[in-house]
């Protein structure tokens, strides 16, 4: 298994195809199976070289104890280290739910990386639980 290093974390990710290089982030909870499953694999190996990264916390990949360890600017730390341990200098990238705002993330803090991201089921916005639970209460 292929594992790319980022201050002491190993990072899992596998390659499929040939073609420019695509990043494949997958949501909250699943892993890079899931782009398997879903067939997006199937649908595009033949246009792209897939790089399948299985997020810190997730699939293959180590898991830290620390939530700090969590930051978007560790996410985008790691997908730096796939690209680098791959030799490949920009990327495009494809984001799902959590994948997606580790794409917004990208867009943030190393945008020069990245030819383009496709982002679904996210937003760019910070997640206020207080500000969500005072929505809720105006509308009771």
């Amino acid at each position: 298994m292929p594992y790319a290093h980022n201050e002491g974390v190993r990072i899992h990710y596998q390659t499929e195809g040939a073609g420019p290089p695509l990043i494949l982030q997958h949501g909250f909870t699943d892993s890079l199976e899931n782009w398997y499953e879903l067939r997006y694999v199937e649908a595009l190996q033949n246009a792209y070289r897939l790089i399948l990264v299985d997020a810190r916390g997730h699939g293959a990949s180590d898991k830290p104890h620390d939530p700090t360890a969590y930051a978007h600017q560790h996410h985008v730390a790691d997908l730096l280290a796939v690209l680098d341990d791959l030799a490949i200098p920009t990327a495009h990238f494809l984001g799902y739910s959590m994948g997606g705002r580790i794409g917004f993330a990208l867009a943030t803090y190393a945008p020069t990386r990245f030819s383009s991201l496709l982002i679904g089921g996210a937003n760019p916005y910070q997640f206020n639980r207080e500000q969500f639970h005072a929505r809720l209460q105006m509308l009771k």
